[in-house]
């Protein structure tokens, strides 16, 4: 039989066992963060990524849907068509973060300008009209003057939606009768909308048009 002597000897050496074992797992052969090595050559413990890694993720092969620019120029085209769904994402992005201080109307005289914030210049003007839609994409990417870059914010593609946004305000404020679609009445009939017409951030819904609404504006 087993005394109790012989049973608190073993017991005595487990816990030294168990107490062993917990300390080599404080004392792991690992590097501590920002400590120094001498196993390297520049003494640094903490290892630069393998050249050539990409993160999952972030593989940007499409150079211009991510800068903008065609070599060291900005191109002056869509990377993907547009569309009503862009053309109202992009609304709604410029409404939430452009128009504070270019205002809804591009014309540079946001809310945030009226409190006597630096005006941002026009849209409207002769040199941003002629602009290549990949200038206004750099811009919202790197920033410009007092505007910082919105990169971390609006991703690639709601930049791209905003771009597409704002050069149709640039039209809407310098078309001229030519660019009117043939049959479409001039100035076009204003939306009917069902409770509130929208804050900006959020889309207004339209009232639904009638059957005969609907045939007169098809004359």
């Amino acid at each position: 039989m087993l005394t109790l002597r012989t049973i608190s000897s073993l017991g005595l050496v487990a816990l030294v066992m168990l107490t062993g074992c917990r300390q080599d797992m404080h004392d792991q052969p690992r590097f501590k963060p920002l400590a120094k090595s001498d196993f390297y050559a520049d003494l640094r413990s903490a290892r630069p990524p393998v050249e050539g890694t990409v993160a999952r993720g972030q593989l940007h092969e499409d150079t211009y849907f991510y800068t903008g620019k065609v070599g060291n120029n900005p191109g002056d085209y869509m990377p993907f068509a547009v569309t009503d769904e862009v053309m109202a994402r992009g609304r709604e992005r410029f409404n939430i973060y452009c128009s504070p201080c270019h205002s809804k109307l591009g014309d540079g005289n946001g809310m945030i300008v009226q409190r006597g914030f630096r005006a941002p210049p026009s849209y409207h003007t002769e040199r941003l009209r002629k602009a290549p839609l990949g200038y206004f994409f750099d811009v919202m990417t790197d920033g410009f003057g007092a505007m910082p870059d919105y990169a971390s914010q609006i991703p690639p593609r709601d930049r791209w939606c905003i771009v597409a946004y704002i050069r149709a305000l640039q039209l809407s404020q310098n078309a001229t009768s030519a660019d009117v679609p043939a049959g479409q009445k001039v100035p076009s009939t204003p939306p009917e909308f069902r409770g509130d017409p929208g804050s900006g951030a959020t889309l207004p819904e339209l009232a639904p048009v009638s059957s005969s609404e609907k045939g007169e504006a098809e004359k």
